[in-house]
């Protein structure tokens, strides 16, 4: 019976035609499956709900109290996104829709505390200590990043989880990108909200994907013999703004970063971006991620000079295709922009033989699973190195050991993985032109695999969101305050020099001087 019931809400959650539908459906399930009840009680193995329930009891009291300097003491010991293992996979996998109650309150709690610290109700503790507070908090808990794969015409499955995150309000403010996931991430980082609401509609992506010329369908077409360089060039040019990356993030502020290649030997590869490179042009770092080995030709980037001139970036390099050294560039993102929590829309078909579940429990076949994937990690990774110098006798098989090396040693998930099906995945039409049907499809398919991770994504960013939203505010209250002590300081100084002058012409001494002067003149004269 119960088999029966849930399987209604499944069907329902298959067919659902938005958000809200499936969110209706996935609740009903959790009801019938006893998930719900399974949400409402704080025990489990999976968390020290514990420590997390005393935590939540604590910081409601002194909010309640009004006990400022307790509350902003006990936050102070630690806002952290896996306090207790609260952020762990395993606690969003027993129930269809969101996690334990407990988990999703504390998170609250702390939101509203955080929101009460910062308000003008709070006069006992000074600007400068709030601010100063805010500013650790928001280092220690770090932000979210969304990395988009390398993905040839499979691009439209980005799409698709974009359009779900920012439906909700839920796209990151670090976006990062290999070839078409570059293309995509420009394209979130160079339109504004409002402009992305417009372009996220049905009917303008059914008239992009109709027009001959447009994204949808030209990106797809890679095959050489159908579409050349300079085309894709001119699809990037008409729906990304010809802007510096420095540019985007001062328009947006979206961080937008891109995977490139060398197509040099010994360099490495680069991460584009508003704070390695900002003078470097979007649409050349994309032309360059997008291009294929041995299917485009290597790019040289293009960059603004003192001048505002165009010149090339590097003018002895030239770049091609990120996804292959470096698909998803976490280390770097964490390095440059403070990213701890990642969320990965990972459509690389060449990637898939080293993805693992990273979604299900410790059993004891995955841990024997991981275990076989990484000796045979080890064991191909020493043989290329034992065969190097043979390899180095054929440039050819030289260079596809250390493609295949580079790929196998990449890590391919993250915190949050949302992943097509295999039946999206063929890496035979990767390169082909997609008709408009597979296009809706595949757009359908990234909003409904980014449905489940949604309240997810929702609970395990909220408080970095806030902090974003609260520091935003309050600096620029405090650069308004800097600004009117400036102004200030100003007038204090002219009305004083104004004072001194005026004592200058009228004391005593100054008329005696003056007196004493003209009677010299008249003696010359």
């Amino acid at each position: 019976m119960l088999i029966k019931s849930t399987k209604k809400f499944e069907k329902q959650m298959r067919r659902a035609s938005s958000y809200e539908e499936w969110k209706d459906a996935a609740l009903a399930h959790d009801n019938a499956s006893g998930a719900e009840r399974w949400k409402q009680m704080d025990p489990s193995k999976r968390f020290d709900f514990a420590n997390i329930r005393i935590r939540l009891d604590k910081l409601r009291e002194l909010r309640a109290g009004g006990d400022n300097a307790a509350l902003l003491f006990t936050l102070n010991e630690g806002i952290h996104g896996n306090m207790g293992g609260m952020g762990g996979q395993s606690l969003y996998n027993r129930a269809q829709f969101g996690t334990k109650k407990l988990v999703v309150d504390y998170v609250t709690e702390i939101n509203k505390s955080l929101e009460y610290l910062a308000s003008p109700e709070v006069t006992d503790i000074s600007f400068d200590d709030k601010l100063d507070f805010f500013h650790r908090a928001s280092h220690c808990y770090g932000r979210t990043a969304l990395m988009m794969s390398g993905s040839g015409s499979l691009l439209y499955f980005h799409v698709g989880v974009l359009k779900a995150l920012n439906d909700q309000g839920l796209v990151p403010d670090v976006l990062s990108g290999s070839s078409g996931g570059a293309i995509i991430a420009a394209i979130c980082g160079t339109h504004k909200r409002e402009e992305l609401n417009e372009m996220f509609t049905p009917e303008f992506l059914l008239a992009e994907v109709r027009q001959e010329s447009g994204l949808w369908e030209n990106l797809s077409a890679i095959k050489p013999q159908r579409m050349s360089q300079e085309t894709v060039r001119g699809v990037i040019e008409r729906l990304i703004p010809d802007m510096t990356f420095q540019e985007a993030e001062q328009l947006t502020g979206i961080h937008i970063n891109v995977s490139v290649a060398p197509a040099e030997k010994h360099q490495t590869s680069r991460l584009l971006n508003s704070v390695a490179s900002p003078n470097v042009f979007i649409h050349d770092a994309l032309l360059a991620s997008a291009a294929v080995p041995g299917i485009y030709a290597p790019v040289t980037l293009m960059a603004k000079n003192v001048h505002n001139e165009r010149q090339p970036y590097l003018p002895s390099r030239k770049w091609v295709d990120g996804s292959v050294s470096d698909d998803l560039p976490a280390k770097r993102l964490s390095r440059l922009f403070g990213v701890n929590h990642f969320v990965v829309s990972q459509t690389n078909p060449i990637a898939r033989p080293f993805i693992g579940n990273n979604d299900g429990e410790r059993t004891l076949m995955r841990i024997y699973r991981d275990a076989l994937q990484r000796s045979s990690k080890e064991f191909l990774n020493a043989n290329i190195e034992a065969m190097s110098k043979p390899l180095s006798r054929n440039p050819m098989l030289e260079n596809l050991a250390k493609t295949t090396r580079s790929l196998m040693n990449q890590k391919y998930t993250a915190d949050i993985n949302i992943i097509p099906s295999t039946r999206l995945v063929n890496p035979l039409k990767l390169l082909s032109l997609r008709s408009e049907k597979e296009v809706m499809e595949m757009i359908d398919a990234g909003q409904r695999a980014a449905w489940p991770k949604m309240e997810m994504i929702r609970v395990q960013t909220m408080i970095s969101r806030t902090l974003d939203s609260i520091l935003t505010e309050m600096e620029g209250e405090h650069m308004a305050q800097l600004s009117h002590a400036n102004v200030t300081r100003a007038q204090q100084v002219a009305s004083q020099r104004r004072a001194s002058g005026r004592a200058a012409t009228t004391s005593p001494g100054s008329t005696k001087q003056g007196s004493k002067r003209k009677a010299a003149i008249r003696a010359v004269k």
